[in-house]
């Protein structure tokens, strides 16, 4: 399967690549892939299509920004101002 390439983004003092959406046939290349660009975070904006071991395994923290809404919309109003 091909797949697009990576595409790095970076604003300010932060980088972001957007990648493909892996399924666990396809898993085997990724974490290398994500070590190659120095992914350390991986945010998982789509529905999770693979298993996160073979990632973490490799030093790659995953999360998943439903469960970070989740959670964030349970906490209740957000306290911080921006200036």
């Amino acid at each position: 399967m091909n797949c697009p390439a990576p595409v790095e983004i970076s604003c300010d003092n932060m980088r972001f690549l957007v990648t493909h959406n892996p399924t666990n046939a396809t898993l085997n290349k990724f974490p290398e892939k994500l070590k190659k660009y120095g992914v350390t975070t991986l945010v998982r904006v789509c529905d999770a299509t693979h298993d996160k071991a073979p990632v973490e395994k490799e030093g790659i923290h995953i999360l998943d920004c439903k469960e970070y809404i989740v959670n964030r919309s349970n906490m209740g109003p957000d306290k911080s101002t921006a200036s």
